[in-house]
């Protein structure tokens, strides 16, 4: 009795084991799909194109599995219109059983979002979209981009600490917008200066001109400018047509006006811009050139911040696929994705566990030529900063 007993409980612990691994077979047979949600078209059509030639980019070095399990990208094009982006959110984990979302070019389209992955326990890494308060709206976003506070205030610091005492502050009138303003003005003060000017202007095709004016009457020593990528070339040649580059007036700037991806465009007027962010593709890093090197090679064109934000984006996505062994789940890849700590392009990253936000350098920058082109060289830093808005 006792040996059939031993018998019966070996094939039934037998049994349930076949059945788990047929079941762990089954499920490595299904690929691991991430939906990217970009702006391929419309005003913010530059972002996509980033982001997206980084994923392919990040694939073609790194292979399309990842722990046994095929990885496949959906992506599909929102055009910066936060009520498709819901639309595709929705059709992405109902009709297509996403893992993961992902993409998010700007601020509304990422909180449009939110609700779709608290409801599914879906993980939303978002590569783009940079006001403060996005990670809350949702437990289930992780962020590999950057927030507004996190580029203002080391640009704030620096203006107070370099002659400058009367400054402007040119934002475009949205979350990012609003979060610069705000973080610029209370660290500038802080260090004694003053703001003797507040512009906004409107995120949809705006005409900077009357804003300009408004800037050379109130003869600044400086303007402070944020604007979102892809409407820094626009302001650069206006800010040049109307003379202000000549007129003493400083133009201090987070880096989405400089940005790399239109900085050629913008000639000499960019010239000696300083300003502040976590990317330049002049960074000096092995891991940097190697990969601008093979993104250039990939695109003939230059890679910016927000596509490192996807490159670095598929990399907390795979190293989350590879814990959990290839099983997915949105509860145990969330927890992979959290804490994860590695070398990207711009230097070192966090994901902070806490708040579920990157935690990376930020480079004071100036505009300078160098090979006949324009880039943002790197001459300070402040190391590991976190988000101002969530450490006060």
């Amino acid at each position: 009795m006792d040996r059939r007993h031993a018998l019966r409980t070996t094939l039934t612990a037998l049994g349930v084991a076949a059945a788990l691994t047929a079941t762990a077979q089954a499920q490595n047979t299904t690929p691991f799909k991430i939906g990217f949600i970009l702006p391929m078209t419309g005003q913010s059509a530059s972002t996509g194109k980033q982001i997206e030639a980084a994923v392919k980019l990040w694939q073609a070095q790194n292979g399309t599995t990842v722990a046994g399990r095929k990885v496949e990208v959906i992506l599909k094009d929102d055009a910066g219109v936060a009520d498709t982006t819901r639309r595709i959110a929705q059709e992405m984990v109902v009709n297509d059983k996403v893992d993961v979302l992902a993409g998010f070019g700007l601020t509304p389209l990422a909180l449009a979002t939110a609700p779709i992955a608290t409801q599914s326990k879906t993980p939303m890494v978002v590569t783009a979209a940079a006001t403060s308060i996005i990670t809350a709206q949702s437990p289930y976003i992780v962020r590999t981009s950057f927030t507004l506070p996190q580029a203002t205030v080391p640009i704030a610091d620096w203006a107070a600490k370099n002659g400058i005492k009367k400054v402007v502050t040119f934002v475009a009138d949205y979350g990012p917008g609003l979060d610069a303003e705000k973080f610029f003005k209370s660290q500038f003060q802080l260090n004694g200066g003053q703001v003797i000017g507040e512009i906004r202007s409107p995120l949809r095709s705006p005409d900077f001109a009357p804003f300009l004016q408004k800037v050379a009457d109130l003869k600044p020593d400086a303007v402070f400018c944020f604007l979102p990528s892809g409407q820094g070339a626009a302001f650069m040649k206006q800010f040049g047509e109307r003379g202000l580059d000549k007129s003493g007036i400083k133009l201090i700037a987070t880096g989405d006006v400089t940005d790399d991806d239109q900085l050629n465009d913008m000639g000499d007027v960019a010239l000696g811009v300083v300003n502040s962010h976590h990317y330049s593709a002049a960074h000096p890093s092995a891991t940097n050139k190697k990969f601008v090197q093979a993104f250039e090679a990939a695109n003939k064109f230059r890679p910016n911040f927000m596509a490192v934000a996807g490159y670095d984006g598929m990399h907390v996505i795979y190293n989350a696929i590879a814990a959990t062994k290839g099983a997915g789940g949105g509860d145990a890849l969330l927890a992979a994705m959290k804490g994860q700590i590695f070398e990207s392009p711009r230097g070192p990253i966090l994901i902070d566990a806490q708040t579920r936000d990157i935690v990376q350098d930020i480079y004071i920058r100036k505009v300078e030529r160098v090979n006949g082109q324009l880039y943002n060289v790197e001459f300070d830093v402040q190391k590991a900063v976190k988000d101002p808005a969530k450490t006060k």
